[in-house]
């Protein structure tokens, strides 16, 4: 489950500001989740529970929003919204779209005490 190696890396990064901005816990971590991701929202859920336990992240809100898919197509030029990873384009009907949005995993923002 890759899951567990994202919530690791999410941990990282929080400790990483940790030792910049010397705060205590975190209440709430926000994650910009793309659709086109290939990461289940409840699965990484599940896994931040266990991995959070005994860090500073331990207890803390997973507010999750999922970004929708964009991509343009390679022929008509235009943006089309993507629900899998090797869409068509809708308009033209081309099999080779550019992901413009919706591939990544951000950690967006964290409330901290």
């Amino acid at each position: 489950m890759h899951e567990v190696s994202l919530v690791e890396s999410i941990l990282g990064m929080i400790e990483d500001e940790r030792r910049k901005q010397a705060f205590g816990r975190v209440r709430v971590i926000r994650l910009h989740i793309g659709a086109l991701s290939c990461v289940e929202p409840h699965a990484l859920k599940f896994c931040f529970e266990a991995v959070a336990s005994g860090t500073i992240a331990e207890g803390a809100a997973l507010d999750i929003e999922t970004i929708a898919g964009v991509g343009v197509c390679v022929r008509c030029d235009r943006s089309v919204p993507m629900t899998e990873l090797f869409d068509a384009c809708p308009l033209c009907g081309y099999g080779t779209l550019h992901i413009t949005a919706g591939k990544d995993l951000r950690l967006a923002e964290m409330e901290v005490d």
